[in-house]
């Protein structure tokens, strides 16, 4: 079975436009998904990125006329400029790599997650919303977020976003099939590709 590596982060509305799909796409191909949460505050300053702040104003509004197209042809809501971004993305992250290392499926962590940032106006940073959202999704949110919340939890963090780079990760969403890496979840057509053998 092919894994694909998926490193993402909850505040990246590019990984909740994938995310999803991406699922998909490994289901419909017999492949399984390593799901890795991370930080970008780690992966920017080794890579050269820029949080949106402090990007060219060309790039920010370029930003937004993708934004608008991408979420009408895929269907998926989103709110273009969200109440709660940017948000710290570290909180969730470290909550998602818990459950994880406690044998949990974060599939669906993650993708409620994300579409509290990008379409219900909720604060992924703050430890109530992410212990009300771990419950939702039949997990034990506090004490996950107590858990995440301590040294293993950093220590997770670290270990996943040092993976990330490895892998020669600058961005999210970033897939990696075989060694391949594709960046961007308008790369998903080119994962199918690559799992098809037809890439």
């Amino acid at each position: 079975m092919t894994t694909i590596t998926y490193y993402y982060t909850h505040v990246s509305p590019w990984s909740y436009l994938g995310h999803a799909r991406l699922g998909e796409i490994a289901a419909r191909h017999g492949a399984s998904v390593d799901y890795v949460p991370l930080t970008l505050s780690a992966i920017f300053p080794r890579t050269g990125g820029l949080p949106l702040a402090k990007r060219a104003p060309e790039r920010q509004a370029y930003r937004l006329v993708e934004l608008k197209r991408w979420p009408q042809r895929l269907g998926v809501p989103l709110n273009v400029e969200p109440k709660h971004f940017p948000t710290d993305d570290r909180p969730a992250a470290r909550l998602a790599l818990t459950a994880k290392a406690r044998g949990h499926d974060i599939a669906e962590l993650s993708l409620a997650l994300m579409r509290a940032c990008w379409a219900e106006e909720r604060d992924i940073a703050d430890a109530a919303t992410l212990v009300a959202i771990a419950d939702a999704c039949g997990l034990e949110g506090r004490a996950l977020l107590e858990e995440a919340e301590s040294g293993a939890g950093q220590q997770r963090l670290d270990a996943a976003c040092q993976a990330a780079l490895a892998d020669g990760c600058f961005g999210a969403p970033w897939y990696v099939v075989d060694g391949e890496p594709f960046w961007g979840q308008d790369r998903l057509e080119l994962v199918e590709k690559r799992l098809a053998g037809t890439l």
